[in-house]
């Protein structure tokens, strides 16, 4: 009878509403229907647009769920299979993904997970949401860069390096090979290793050795970073720049030692800098 349907359905919703996501086997096993008719009560109620049912599936089954219950579903990625699972760990963790630059088993993953992965287009391109996140959130990496500093770099003065230490040094005969660059850098190394260990500065590798000039990977605080340590008392832009570009390469963010004052034209650079968004060409 029409009343004993709307009973059941009833029933159903209530199970759902308290347990979540469920198998027709919970829905048979609460109503004390067969699973055959549990399934056909699902079905009506799915054409109801009362409940929802899974893309994945548990076993040969998918998941019946309220709306709003979809975030429900992440206790059950387990069931997923390997590769749409690794897609789905990795969506989790990237929140955004360019459907391009993911591999091809990655790319019909998540394909098949649109649980979990929502497909949007942005500038023609085809890129994948976790579910969880508001398209809102996406941003481009062009305007992620435009966004951040256009240098984010720290000048330190170091310590002045005395120099009668330098100048007491005896030059090398003629007839010998020149020795004097290596250990001038040695001395400067030591220096500058002196200095990072009174801040709790891990050196990681010599990235960069110059007659005047360190590159150095370095660990602050558990973050790692270049440092461009010069031997000289005055810097100039070309210095900083260079630091910026060896600090692209590797991708990290990096700082600067010289044993003086920064010049007050590239302070005053850096400073006009720091909170500059973008720079536009007229066409």
């Amino acid at each position: 009878m029409p009343e004993d349907a709307s009973v059941t359905k009833e029933k159903i919703v209530s199970l759902l509403r308290a347990r979540g996501p469920s198998l027709p086997v919970h829905v048979a096993k609460h109503t004390g229907l067969s699973i055959l008719f549990a399934s056909a009560f699902l079905s009506e109620l799915i054409a109801d647009r009362k409940i929802k049912q899974s893309s994945m599936r548990v076993g040969s089954s998918p998941l019946y769920f309220l709306p709003g219950q979809e975030p429900m579903l992440e206790r059950f990625s387990e069931y997923l299979k390997s590769k749409e699972k690794e897609a789905f760990l990795l969506l989790r963790e990237k929140k955004f993904l360019k459907d391009s630059e993911q591999q091809p088993a990655i790319r019909v993953a998540l394909r098949a997970i649109n649980d979990f992965a929502i497909s949007f287009t942005n500038n023609h391109e085809v890129y994948w949401r976790y579910f969880a996140v508001s398209e809102a959130d996406f941003k481009p990496i062009q305007e992620i860069k435009k966004a951040e500093k256009p240098i984010e770099v720290l000048i330190t003065k170091v310590a002045k390096i005395p120099e009668t230490e330098i100048d007491k040094k005896e030059k090398p005969p003629k007839t010998k090979k020149k020795t004097s660059k290596p250990k001038t850098n040695e001395k400067f190394l030591e220096r500058v290793k002196e200095f990072l260990s009174k801040s709790s500065t891990e050196i990681l590798s010599i990235e960069g050795l110059k007659k005047d000039e360190l590159m150095l990977r370095i660990k602050k605080d558990k973050e790692e970073q270049l440092l461009a340590a010069y031997n000289k008392k005055k810097i100039t832009d070309k210095e900083i720049i260079k630091a910026a570009k060896k600090a692209s390469e590797l991708n990290l963010k990096y700082s600067v030692l010289s044993l003086g004052e920064l010049p007050k034209k590239v302070s005053d650079l850096i400073e006009a800098l720091e909170n500059m968004k973008d720079i536009g060409k007229v066409e």
